[in-house]
């Protein structure tokens, strides 16, 4: 019987200085050991590591989904469990208490940082209490919740990179006290000066919403909700865009505790 030790070893050095095996052969009359036609090892070699990342890849893919699932459902239940009397289920809102937290264009032009800073802060001077104690891990989770519940692609990085406004605080002023403040309150108090519109005024919101977040908000609006658009022919208010950036030059100098 031939010696395995150095038939593997032999082609072992084989792989090694030609990137080929050959399969072995012994010939029982002269006692010696045949290297048959080399066979390139891609064919063997290769299709196995594909199978294996394949097979890596799918384990790995369907391990995240259910993590992903485990956090969304957590966040569910913190949801129900601590936001549904304000924000409604489903965290839909509820005009002149909180505002929808699902809504389609605000998951769509919200950052990551704007919804859980907001959860972790909370709005001084509104309803919207601080959330800290949950945690960094719940405050994702609560993050994966209303994300699961996004219809439209997001456009927040986008958003976030438009200039800042170069607007004139003295016109913003005077448009904002003549088309706002019957919804948002004087000085953009919110809900506490008896507005239907949230308090964008306050310093809480001010400090993390970008001019892109407030002027996209301005030209669009929020679907079912009453915050409609204020450009086009369909808004309240067809305002230009020196107008909108009037606005938002007004709300930064407005911060109020």
């Amino acid at each position: 019987m031939p010696n395995s030790v150095s038939i593997f070893t032999k082609v072992k050095r084989y792989i090694l200085c030609r990137h080929k095996f050959s399969l072995p052969t012994y010939c029982a009359t002269t006692s010696n050991i045949h290297i048959a036609r080399p066979i390139d090892i891609q064919f063997l070699f290769y299709p196995a590591v594909c199978l294996l990342l394949l097979f890596s890849s799918i384990t790995n893919t369907y391990a995240d989904q259910q993590a992903q699932s485990a956090k969304i459902l957590e966040g569910e239940k913190i949801i129900n469990r601590s936001c549904i009397y304000c924000h409604q289920e489903d965290a839909i809102g509820k005009p002149g208490v909180a505002p929808s937290l699902t809504n389609k264009e605000f998951l769509s032009i919200a950052s990551d940082e704007f919804i859980t800073s907001t959860i972790r802060d909370g709005r001084v001077g509104t309803g919207m209490p601080p959330f800290k104690h949950l945690g960094k891990d719940k405050i994702n989770s609560i993050l994966a919740y209303l994300r699961s519940k996004a219809v439209l692609p997001s456009r927040a990085k986008k958003i976030e990179k438009q200039e800042k406004s170069k607007g004139n605080k003295r016109k913003g002023k005077q448009l904002f006290n003549q088309i706002w403040s019957g919804c948002h309150g004087e000085n953009g108090n919110g809900y506490s000066a008896g507005g239907t519109g949230t308090a964008i005024g306050k310093a809480g919101f001010l400090k993390h919403a970008s001019d892109g977040f407030i002027r996209t908000t301005i030209k669009e609006g929020r679907s079912n909700t009453r915050m409609r658009s204020f450009q086009g022919s369909a808004g309240l208010a067809n305002l230009s865009n020196q107008e909108i950036e009037d606005i938002i030059a007004y709300l930064r100098t407005v911060p109020s505790k």
